[in-house]
């Protein structure tokens, strides 16, 4: 087995953003391999993460992000459970990307229960009109209804989007990350997002 190098601390620690100790600890569990210490270190974010889901997060930041000479605009509430967490870097940095990610997507709503109702009508009724001008049979038009819905609602909500910096991580992702290293419940309470002439 590799023994665990400060450089490799020092390049895990660049690439996570975890705690050097976290670091050295996931990197002597894997062997000393760096992909296998930053899958270590993701589920042991989420795991933090899903402890930490039931604590109350009454402090935070609101932001706001104005886009492409002032076509669009963003304000978001991520909240926390300090104020303390509230001032540092990581979480400041957190807001902010989740603003510019809301500004570049244009997400339905936070999570799926979000998506406003009209929104999901509307999606049906086109859904429904293509559907029926394919010449589809009228007993499997419910079906590919439902299942276009269904992915439509799961695209179009801020939470299980792929972030617009890391396609390979989706916002939850993102989120349990800086979970794990604030060590605090934060949740992404709501958001409005406006664009010019919309």
């Amino acid at each position: 087995m590799a023994a665990v190098t400060a450089a490799m601390v020092k390049e895990l620690r660049e690439k996570t953003g975890a705690g050097m100790m976290d670091c050295k600890e996931a990197l002597a569990e894997c062997g000393a391999d760096l992909e296998k210490a930053i899958d270590f270190l993701r589920k042991k974010g989420l795991a933090t993460a899903q402890k930490r889901s039931g604590r109350a997060t009454s402090q935070g930041l609101i932001e706001s992000y104005i886009h492409m000479g002032g076509k669009i605009g963003v304000l978001v509430e991520v909240n926390c459970e300090t104020d303390f967490v509230a001032k540092t870097d990581d979480f400041k940095e957190f807001v902010r990307n989740i603003a510019m990610h809301i500004a570049a997507t244009g997400p339905a709503g936070v999570a799926p229960e979000d998506v406003p109702e009209d929104v999901i009508s509307r999606e049906r009724e086109i859904y429904k009109a293509q559907a029926l001008e394919s010449g589809k049979p009228e007993n499997i038009v419910d079906k590919i209804i439902q299942g276009k819905l269904d992915k439509f609602i799961k695209e179009s909500c801020l939470l299980n989007q792929s972030y617009v910096k890391n396609p390979d991580m989706s916002i939850t992702d993102y989120l349990n990350e800086v979970i794990g290293k604030t060590g605090e419940n934060i949740s992404i309470k709501r958001f409005a997002r406006f664009q010019l002439g919309d």
